[in-house]
Parts: structure tokens; sequence; C-alpha cells
């Protein structure tokens, strides 16, 4: 298959993870609200399978491909940069409230915000490709496919479902349709296809940096869970028995037993 061929396969991977965001709106069809023990379970889920993904299969993917050294300098610069780009957009945060009612450079803005938050779970998808039309993954529309890129794609997918509730709530609250509300959470993570497609360019080139790769990828990630899934799990569980804990910990249950084929394959 050609080089644009394996390109624009990455990106509707990514874009698939992407979509996946909107179903995130879609009990707002059939509910009026999710409570919050619901959203700390899903928050559980999310962060279950973010960090199974990151030990699983690209950390583990790293090592086979490189050193520890390598890995754990990946992982360092992917937490780095989430680190330094929460810095510099600290004072421009915004709320899903604002998406309506943003104009067009609001919107870059918003955009490049999310970025931050989405990049990284679009190159975990982009690297996992790495060995896309190589021997040893799976048939898929004629095409050899990882069975790492198949794991990643779809536990991002299902990551960003709860990310989507999460944006959905507040748009609820200003009587945004459910349709727009659908969009906007597909909006949210549009960085992710482009940052696939970025991540796979780059090391079907560089070969060299795949071990980084890998572990920028599950460094950011990872940090992520433990700075902003679980800190958010936790703050909704306020208002739950026990502080939505246990709730929490199923969650996170769940969504390891989900991704621990990753480890046995």
């Amino acid at each position: 298959m050609s080089v644009v061929a394996n390109i624009g396969f990455v990106f509707a991977a990514g874009l698939l993870t992407a979509i996946a965001t909107g179903l995130g709106a879609i009990p707002f069809f059939f509910f009026d609200e999710i409570s919050d023990r619901w959203n700390v379970v899903l928050w559980g889920l999310s962060s279950g399978i973010m960090v199974s993904a990151s030990l699983f299969g690209l950390v583990d993917e790293g090592l086979a491909a490189g050193g520890p050294l390598e890995i754990a300098a990946g992982m360092a610069v992917g937490v780095l940069l989430v680190v330094v780009a929460h810095e510099i957009l600290v004072d421009v945060e915004v709320d899903p409230r604002q998406y309506e009612e943003a104009d067009f450079t609001k919107l870059l803005l918003i955009l490049g915000i999310l970025t931050v938050h989405s990049f990284p779970e679009g190159v975990a998808v982009g690297v996992s490709f790495a060995d896309l039309g190589l021997e040893g993954g799976l048939q898929l529309f004629g095409l050899t496919v990882p069975v790492l890129a198949v794991f990643m794609t779809v536990a991002i997918s299902i990551h960003n479902v709860p990310e989507g509730t999460a944006i959905s709530i507040p748009l609820r609250s200003m009587g945004v349709s459910e349709p727009r509300m659908v969009w906007w959470a597909i909006f949210s993570s549009l960085p992710q296809p482009i940052g696939a497609v970025m991540a796979f360019a780059f090391v079907r080139v560089a070969r060299d940096f795949l071990p980084f790769g890998f572990g920028f990828a599950a460094g950011a990630m990872i940090y992520l869970v433990l700075t902003e899934f679980i800190p958010e799990a936790l703050e909704l569980g306020d208002n739950v028995p026990s502080g939505g804990k246990p709730e929490l910990v199923a969650g996170i249950a769940v969504g390891v037993a989900v991704m621990l084929p990753l480890a046995v394959i």
C-alpha cells in the first residue's frame, strides 16, 4: 500500500477515536442527566484503560524495540510537554459553555487548548501503527494491521466516551441541542487524528526513535490519568456515598480487565 494510503488509514483510525467522543453525548438523547456515581465509574474505566494500554501496550512494545533508558527518556519528555503546555495555557482555560458563543478566533484558541489534552492520545494511536503493512499483524481491509494498533484504537475510543459526557454536561445546562452536543464532543478530540498521522509519519521515517515515541505517548497518557482523570473522578465523588471511591476502583478494575489481553499477546 502506498505511503498516502497508509497515512489515510492511520488518519481514519484517529478520526474514529475522535468520533467516539461524540458517543458520550448520546445518553442525553434519552436522559436529562447522568448521575455523579456513573460519571465516577466512567472516569475510573477510562483511567484503567489508559494506564493499562500504556503499560501493557506502549511500554512493553517500546522495550521490545529498544532499551529502558529510551523508554524512560520518552516518558519524561511526554510528561514535560504536558506540564509545560498546561503552564502556558493555565490562564486561558475554557469551559465547554463557551463553545456555542465562540467566534472563529476563539474556536482556534479552544482547539489549541484541547490539543494539550487529546494530542498525546493521537500520538499513542500513531506510534502503535508503526508496523502497518508489515508481517505479524491482523488482516483488515486487505492490510496487515499491528495488534497493538487495534487495541490502542479501541482503548482510546472507549476512553473518549466519558470525556464526551463531561463536555456535554455543561452544554446540556445551556439548552444546547443533542446533535450539537455530539458535534462539540467530537470537536474536542479533533487533534487526535492529526497527532496520529504526525507520530506515524515520524516513527516510520525515523525508526530509531520508535522506543522513544512509545515512551512519550505512555508518559503523557499516564500523567494525564494521574493529574486529571482520577482527580476529576474524586471531585465528582464528593456527592456520592463513600466519596465515590468504590465506584472509581470498580471502574479502574474493569478498565484493566478490558486491556489484559495486551499483556499476553
